[in-house]
């Protein structure tokens, strides 16, 4: 597969522009956003490009509409753990406030049990990395991310891949396209391994987000069980009648 650069289009450079805005503060939740107009000669665009930029804002739940108003932030609180989509840690945190850092603990090319060698459709000889990583959030361990990797389509990761941003590498170094993703959430009782690498305080229940993972040719490569501290786990989705 060619990595090819797309260069965004002019209304998604206003949109991610005025993203950016109200995420960092600029604009708060409640304040109106300046005129088409105004945003016109801002960006020097048209003024269906800029509808083009209000309406995605709009779509993403961002600002809501207003006739004789304009357009209002209703959600400045933008970035969370989103499922929606699929991004890596490093995507997140890049959009995260304060301190993140990933620990790698465990990380090991293994004999699957039966079970992981079901949800990965692995022949008998296949191997998988196994691999357990602490997100540590304004320095608590907040997340525990243990995945299983089918090694026979990622050959290689080391503690430094993991710690910058698989995705990344999967992508960029080995040119594959990771096209989609299956979950499901629960709340479940902790257990030991949680209870020895989380700071859980006084929390004797977890969030539990199970994942399988699929390229562009549908096979699947990776299953994860990502563990949330319940009180910093907010799912967040938005919807339009």
């Amino acid at each position: 597969m060619k990595i090819e650069v797309v260069m965004a289009s002019k209304y998604e450079e206003i949109y991610n522009s005025l993203l950016d805005k109200i995420r960092f503060g600029y604009y708060k939740k409640g304040d109106i956003l300046p005129s088409e107009y105004d945003l016109m000669k801002e960006y020097d665009a048209s003024r269906d490009t800029i509808r083009k930029s209000l309406q995605l804002l709009s779509n993403n739940g961002c600002i809501q509409k207003h006739k004789g108003k304009g357009s209002i932030v209703i959600n400045s609180n933008i970035y969370n753990f989103e499922f929606g989509g699929i991004f890596s840690f490093k995507e997140v945190a890049s959009k995260m406030y304060g301190k993140v850092e990933t620990i790698v603990h465990r990380c090991e090319c293994i004999k699957p049990d039966s079970l992981v060698k079901t949800a990965l459709k692995l022949n008998d000889d296949d191997k998988v990395w196994a691999i357990e990583r602490i997100r540590n959030i304004d320095g608590e361990n907040i997340i525990l991310d243990i995945d299983f990797i089918n090694a026979s389509i990622i050959p290689f990761i080391d503690e430094n891949i993991l710690k910058d941003s698989l995705y990344e590498h999967i992508e960029k170094n080995l040119q594959l396209k990771i096209s989609y993703a299956e979950r499901e959430i629960s709340c479940e009782k902790i257990n030991n391994n949680d209870k020895k690498l989380l700071d859980l305080k006084d929390y004797d229940m977890i969030i539990n987000v199970e994942s399988k993972t699929f390229l562009s040719d549908t096979r699947v490569f990776q299953i994860t069980s990502a563990r949330h501290r319940p009180d910093k786990f907010k799912f967040r989705d938005f919807a339009r009648r």
